[in-house]
């Protein structure tokens, strides 16, 4: 079956059974990542929510578990701007001995106004890719452990956005003005951390191949969907309006459908042996030219280890 702009998360996971897997998914408070949380459970899958908001990610939970009483889903307090959250979600993971085979970094901001984070990181930039980076770090021993001992693929899914082609800076990353406020620009701030996401996802796949490691990692564009992301579009009002008019021109995706591309890659078995590429409506597509540079890969992941180095060990 082929699927395409309208194919719901539950379309691209049918008949797939997950009940061996352990998934994590990020940003599962609302929208697409409360969807993914859910399909994964109804797939059977162990799923761990990850949200800065408790009481958000409680009732996340209580809600699946309503209408799928069988659902294994616990949740996980982290927030993905904080590199001291961060760390201790991966511990409390961790401290639970269980396995890994999925990890869905979905939890993002966008076109916010400029701010630093607690450890003084250009806020879209630090929530987007930084945390991100190092939560999977973090994991990925455990991913590669999980992997090896079960003989099951492990995937890796980074949430971008086509605003990487659009908006990201000359040069793709302004590695040496990232924080700097008179040199912000939240849209390209925005397109910055959505690239940042693709070049993480290529140089996760080029250790991978180097390692010999049975683990997968893919980036994708979700579509236009109406969610909490775009809460600071209406400080913005002539995108605002653009992004008003396209959608009502092309047709916003519902939560479900914009689940779905980050759920074959999660779920779907067509998915399997795949990496480092970029995808939309489930299908392959070509990203920018600086998401395929190497080079800028491994200099964003280099950068990035500087950034999170204290939280590594």
């Amino acid at each position: 079956m082929a699927f395409g702009v309208r194919s719901t998360a539950e379309d691209v996971s049918k008949d797939v059974d997950a009940s061996a897997l352990t998934a994590i998914v990020t940003g599962g408070t609302s929208g697409i990542g409360a969807e993914s949380v859910r399909v994964l459970a109804l797939r059977g899958a162990r799923v761990f929510l990850v949200g800065r908001n408790l009481e958000a990610a409680s009732k996340v939970k209580e809600d699946i578990l309503h209408s799928i009483p069988q659902a294994k889903v616990e949740v996980l307090e982290g927030d993905l701007s904080s590199l001291a959250s961060v760390k201790k979600c991966a511990n409390d993971f961790l401290a639970l001995k269980c396995s890994l085979n999925i990890l869905i970094n979905n939890a993002g901001i966008m076109a916010c106004p400029y701010q630093l984070s607690k450890d003084g990181i250009e806020m879209q930039f630090a929530t987007n890719h930084v945390g991100h980076f190092l939560l999977t770090y973090l994991l990925m021993d455990k991913m590669k452990e999980t992997a090896q001992e079960s003989g099951i693929e492990g995937r890796i899914v980074n949430v971008s956005s086509t605003g990487h082609k659009l908006f990201a800076p000359k040069g793709g990353i302004a590695f040496d003005t990232i924080n700097n406020e008179a040199d912000y620009g939240p849209w390209k701030a925005y397109g910055q951390s959505k690239l940042a996401n693709i070049l993480h996802a290529n140089e996760l796949t080029r250790q991978f191949k180097e390692e010999g490691v049975n683990i997968t990692a893919n980036s994708l564009h979700p579509g236009v969907i109406n969610t909490n992301l775009s809460r600071h579009l209406v400080r913005y009002k002539g995108v605002f309006a653009i992004a008003s008019f396209l959608g009502n021109f092309i047709g916003l995706k519902t939560v479900p459908q914009g689940a779905a591309t980050q759920c074959f890659l999660a779920l779907n078995p067509k998915a399997k042996g795949v990496s480092g590429k970029y995808f939309v409506d489930c299908s392959e597509v070509k990203p920018s030219k600086y998401a395929t540079d190497p080079d800028l890969a491994k200099r964003l992941w280099d950068f990035s280890i500087g950034l999170t180095s204290q939280y590594l060990i």
